[in-house]
């Protein structure tokens, strides 16, 4: 579909998009009972993101215009000729809306086209494990087990830090990990994107700087540009971000935070080296700066030797430490967890009162038990056998289907491969081009502060499928370049 949106016009893309369709239907060139685009598809061709268009659907459906059916869209509904039914204040949404400002990034929700109908379609683009490798007959039995053992306290609100004989279990996990720390100053977290939230909020004041490897994970650049940061952005190469670089930027900008994924970057798989680990911290001493560690899947190794945490380095509380269980077992499970000391963690238990109160408490009761017996490292074990299997099948299959002039990375852990496109290849371009043959991937855009730095890339994630799926899924993407 084709519409003449003008970006330069004082009149929000969303509205400009819903008057479209409004003149369209009182005009009856859409007539009752046809579907609307899909809201993908209609962000996908304008270049817009969901959001925006799902604005836009939202205000029609206020008009009495539209209706949406439960997993089937958008309709336009029967109406007399001219008419617009509940008609919003002064023709448009009350004025208070019209001061709300997001300023997050767009890239997570508006990267995605549409995929072919066909069921049959692969996807590359994700950013967990496989959640089918999950026991969820052990872990149902163990949630029945917790609501029978601790009855109506497994299902009432808990301590706002967390459960505390988890907290006491993740004490002892990191322990074996070099930091020592107690259940005092651990704070369980809805997720890693709640502790990243949370630490944030807490650190830095909108205006403020923050520094970010670059690329990065798009949902700390949606964080950071929604709370009004500047991001400062330093480059990665195979041995993580770059020191020098680091240095000229605490030099000349004096950031509020780093941030930093030292273990098997998103979206790179790249690791810090040792003696960059502890140059990081040593600037870090020196420009006064705090360290957020986000080690999302520190864990997940399959060769060469493991490197310290940056916290088991910290000797005076400047880094901030944090991790979750969303990614190792299943991503809705949503229980990550923040290290913390001394003021900086007191503050950080104070903001997640004011966010949701507690983690679920009934979840971490179970999750405590699972960790606590050995099942997690069973489980832990086992998994980081068959990805292991899995990003030797997919290096392979890139060999063989790749175009000349691509080339990638082979990460030693955790989840994704970084390929880089030939130079005559834009990620934009190949993106429709690839779904068309029935695979999609993440495109590097959606992981740099310009997505126009990312064009060259994309992140593969080789965990969430099964051999003969990647092989397929990277066969049909070659396919796609080789058409581009």
């Amino acid at each position: 579909m084709r519409l003449a949106l003008d970006p330069e016009s004082r009149e929000p893309v969303y509205v400009q998009i819903s008057g479209h369709f409004r003149n369209s239907i009182l005009t009856e060139n859409l007539r009752p009972g046809i579907r609307l685009p899909a809201v993908r598809t209609l962000a996908a061709n304008l270049g817009v993101s969901r959001g925006t268009v799902e604005s836009a659907y939202a205000e029609l459906m206020a008009e009495g215009l539209i209706t949406s059916r439960q997993g089937s869209g958008f309709y336009v509904l029967p109406h007399a000729p001219g008419e617009v039914r509940n008609p919003p204040l002064s023709g448009g949404w009350p004025a208070w809306q019209g001061r709300l400002s997001y300023g997050g990034c767009e890239a997570m929700s508006a990267y995605l086209p549409e995929v072919s109908r066909k069921t049959d379609w692969i996807a590359l683009d994700g950013g967990a494990c496989d959640p089918r490798l999950f026991p969820m007959d052990e872990f149902r039995k163990l949630l029945g087990q917790v609501m029978r053992r601790d009855g109506v306290s497994a299902v009432e609100y808990g301590e706002i830090a967390g459960y505390r004989p988890l907290r006491t279990t993740l004490a002892q996990v990191l322990a074996s990990q070099g930091i020592q720390t107690d259940a005092e100053s651990i704070l369980i977290t809805a997720g890693s994107q709640q502790a990243l939230s949370l630490v944030t909020g807490l650190i830095l004041s909108p205006g403020e700087a923050v520094v970010v490897e670059g690329p990065t994970y798009a949902g700390a650049l949606d964080v950071f540009r929604a709370r009004g940061l500047r991001i400062l952005t330093v480059g990665v190469d195979e041995e993580g971000m770059d020191m020098r670089e680091l240095e000229a930027v605490l030099s000349r900008h004096r950031p509020g935070l780093i941030y930093t994924i030292p273990n098997f970057h998103n979206p790179t798989g790249a690791c810090l080296d040792g003696q960059r680990r502890r140059q990081l911290i040593s600037l870090a001493g020196r420009f006064d700066v705090p360290i957020l560690e986000d080690d999302y899947v520190g864990d997940i190794r399959y060769e060469g030797r493991a490197q310290p945490t940056l916290k088991s380095l910290d000797p005076d509380g400047r880094v901030i430490y944090m991790s979750t269980f969303s990614k190792m077992l299943i991503p809705g499970l949503r229980v990550g967890f923040v290290v913390a000391d001394g003021p900086v963690y007191a503050h950080l238990l104070r903001s997640k009162r004011c966010h949701d109160l507690a983690t679920c408490n009934l979840i971490q009761r179970a999750l405590r038990d699972y960790v606590s017996v050995g099942r997690y490292h069973a489980h832990l074990q086992r998994s980081c056998t068959l990805y292991r299997r899995r990003r030797d099948a997919m290096l392979a299959a890139l060999e063989r289907h790749m175009p000349s002039g691509a080339s990638w990375t082979r990460p030693k852990g955790g989840l994704f491969i970084w390929l880089r496109l030939p130079e005559y290849m834009t990620a934009s371009d190949l993106l429709p081009r690839a779904c068309a043959e029935g695979v999609i991937f993440a495109p590097g855009g959606n992981f740099f502060l310009d997505p126009a730095d990312g064009e060259g890339g994309m992140r593969l994630n080789f965990a969430s499928n099964t051999e003969a799926v990647i092989e397929e899924g990277v066969r049909r993407l070659g396919r796609a370049m080789v058409g581009a």
